[in-house]
Order: C-alpha cells, then sequence, then structure tokens
C-alpha cells in the first residue's frame, strides 16, 4: 500500500509567518532611568547620559525606543537617541516591543513577490512557537486577498476558509 501526501499534491502553498520572522535581537530602550527622578527630563544631564553611554551595545539589533515613565518627553530627546542608535542598530521604532515586532513584520511581508501568489491557494499557517502579533496575519491577508484563489487559516490538514474569490 503506498502512502500519498494529499496535502503536498494539493497546490496549496503554506506560508508561515514565524519563518518571516526577521532573525536577530529585539531590545527596549526605555529613557525613564535617563530621566530626573524618573520624571523629568533634564537636558544638560540628559545629554551628559547621551555622551557617556556605550552605543556599541546596539550593533546589529532591532531597537524599541519608549519612556515608561508618566513624564512628558519632548520629542527632540526621542530625535537625540535615534541619531545615536542609528550608527549601530539595524531599526529603531517608536514604541514598545509588540511595535518593533509589526513594523518588522510589515518589512517581511513588504519583501514577497506578489507574483508567486497570483491565482494561488494559500494557507496561511496557524500554529507556531514564537509568538507572531495578529497584526502579522492581517496584514498578510490583506496583501494576498486581491492576488489569490483563496486564503485559509491554520494546518494544510485542518483550515478555516478565510477567503474566496467570487468567480
Amino acid at each position: 500500500m503506498t502512502i500519498v501526501n494529499k496535502v503536498a499534491q494539493s497546490g496549496l502553498i503554506t506560508l508561515d509567518l514565524e519563518e518571516m520572522m526577521l532573525p536577530g535581537e529585539r531590545v527596549l530602550f526605555d529613557l525613564k532611568s535617563w530621566l530626573f527622578e524618573e520624571l523629568i527630563l533634564k537636558e544638560k544631564d540628559f545629554r551628559e547620559h547621551i555622551s557617556r553611554h556605550d552605543w556599541s551595545q546596539y550593533k546589529d539589533k532591532y531597537i524599541a525606543l519608549t519612556c515608561s515613565a508618566d513624564a512628558i518627553i519632548p520629542t527632540w530627546a526621542f530625535m537625540l537617541i535615534a541619531v545615536q542608535l542609528q550608527a549601530y542598530a539595524k531599526k529603531i521604532v517608536f514604541g514598545n516591543l509588540a511595535a518593533l515586532e509589526s513594523e518588522l513584520f510589515t518589512e517581511s511581508i513588504a519583501q514577497l513577490n506578489p507574483e508567486d501568489y497570483k491565482d494561488q491557494r494559500v494557507v496561511i499557517k496557524g500554529c507556531s512557537i514564537r509568538q507572531v502579533p495578529v497584526g502579522a496575519y492581517v496584514e498578510l491577508t490583506a496583501f494576498l486577498a486581491p492576488l489569490v484563489k483563496s486564503i485559509m487559516y491554520g494546518e494544510p490538514c485542518s483550515t478555516v476558509p478565510v477567503y474566496k474569490r467570487k468567480s
């Protein structure tokens, strides 16, 4: 008796967002500790922190730049940090680590070749070991819908229909 892999013969394209996750360390850069009493930005002290800080530790890392303190931080403070980080970091995003991850998935999805999916049936894999933001699934679906015949979610052996082009 020959075992036939019907999933492999189905012509489905399986996309695993976890495989699209860009490799590299993610770092949260929080300005809170650079504030006077974690509340007030004193420009002179802030600029001193900037000049003494070892920026090379962020080489080839993805940075989420934020301030978790309930303080009013002038925009230029984030800009000064971005100037220092840009020489080392792979990517700098204003916000938390979730915002950073969403931005990285946006970049990965933008690298997909639309022609690879034209008139195809696609399964967007649902199970992953590392957490994939829901926004990445939404963005990938929006990218694929104008191109494909159908989109399903889950595993090829057990899918949930998401989209089917009207004939």
